[in-house]
């Protein structure tokens, strides 16, 4: 079993452990969260999400076993999640971290091995507003005696001082394990061997490179129990999808959906957009919570972006567009900028506007892109209805 932690990448980490792992032809969980369009996206049984059948004979039984406790939704779902891992036929599970890491309700099972993947200012109403404040709580996951995977490649004090504390195994990317990029493909080096001439993984942009080798590590670490070959490793850094993470659509014109919603997130898709093809414009739509550092966002994006089309998300977090636009006259962006009540109502106006050789980028949160994904599959799914 491995739990992952990390402001950013661990999503990556989790499907790229789940595809080798089954490539390997073991029998996988996988919990992750949030979902971008349904609830079943959360929870996969051996590749598979899992069904609605599945998933309400579970929270039965949680409600069932609860009592009077009081739970919170994560809580419940995580219940669930490990209710329907517990029945027989799986022979590993791969676990998400929701928030955090030292009190989140996944740390109360005990993993063989902990993946912290990076470290950056998120939610610091529950977390604190500093690297080593946020640090300590994720490294909270780690256990006495067991391998933690620490990719972050500047960690703070703090993570390898609770690392030392509670006697965890720890190995540092750079220091233990690591990776470098050979002539169009790339090399693994550290816990568990070498492993060269690797393909780039199917999930796109340069960092996957350290989340593919902290998952490498951590199958490293499990390999005395769980075994995977080279073969199974290219085929599953091959197959690994994960919706919603520089995830480019068929078509022209080119729409690049990312739920990059902080500021490192942010870096790292202005940098893909960066690496791309050349596009005449490159336009936004743009959507996040007012609880994030919506600044740091824009300021990050801004260099790539031609034209905003702005959308206000729903509930008391979900900035307005009018916010959006405030937020961007004050950090100096001077270009085209469009108020909407939707991502949706975003998509369509930014669709309208863009020629085929222009990019649409659809980012800002996961509520942003999973709205426009649904909005998306049920137009697929009318045009195949029609034909």
């Amino acid at each position: 079993m491995v739990t992952v932690t990390g402001t950013n990448g661990k999503g990556s980490v989790c499907a790229m452990l789940e595809a080798m792992l089954r490539a390997g032809g073991y029998r996988v969980g996988l919990y992750t969260s949030p979902h971008l369009v349904r609830y079943n996206e959360r929870v996969h049984l051996d590749g598979r999400e899992a069904s609605d059948e599945q998933l309400c004979k579970a929270f039965a039984e949680v409600e069932r076993a609860r009592g009077a406790t009081p739970l919170t939704y994560f809580e419940f779902g995580t219940l669930a999640a490990a209710w329907l891992f517990a029945r027989p036929g799986l022979d590993a599970l791969v676990l998400e971290v929701g928030l955090g890491g030292r009190l989140d309700a996944v740390n109360a099972i005990d993993a063989d091995c902990a993946v912290l993947t990076s470290i950056g200012i998120d939610h610091v109403e529950y977390l604190g507003a500093t690297r080593e404040s946020i640090g300590r709580e994720k490294a909270g996951i780690f256990r006495r005696g067991r391998p933690a995977v620490i990719a972050d490649p500047s960690p703070p004090a703090s993570v390898l001082e609770h690392a030392a504390t509670v006697g965890a195994q720890a190995y540092l990317i750079g220091r233990d394990f690591g990776y470098a990029s050979e002539n169009g493909q790339w090399r693994y080096w550290g816990h568990g061997g070498t492993r060269s001439g690797l393909g780039h993984p199917a999930l796109r942009g340069a960092v996957q490179l350290r989340n593919a080798a902290a998952a490498l590590c951590a199958l490293g670490a499990l390999r005395d129990r769980l075994p995977v070959g080279m073969q199974a490793v290219r085929e599953g850094l091959a197959r690994a999808t994960l919706p919603g993470r520089f995830q480019t659509l068929p078509g022209r014109p080119q729409v690049i959906l990312d739920v990059a919603h902080n500021p490192e997130a942010a870096h790292t898709l202005a940098a893909n957009l960066g690496a791309g093809s050349f596009a005449p414009q490159t336009v936004a739509v743009f959507g996040m919570m007012r609880d994030k550092d919506v600044p740091a966002v824009v300021r990050e994006l801004a260099p790539r972006i031609t034209r905003w089309h702005l959308a206000s998300l729903p509930g008391p977090r979900g900035c307005t567009s009018g916010e959006l636009a405030a937020i961007l006259r004050a950090v100096g962006v001077e270009g085209e900028a469009r108020e909407h009540a939707s991502p949706v109502d975003a998509l369509i106006s930014a669709r309208e506007r863009v020629q085929q050789d222009d990019k649409i980028v659809v980012f800002g949160s996961f509520v942003t892109v999973g709205n426009v994904m649904a909005y998306l599959e049920a137009e697929r799914g009318g045009a195949g209805g029609h034909g």
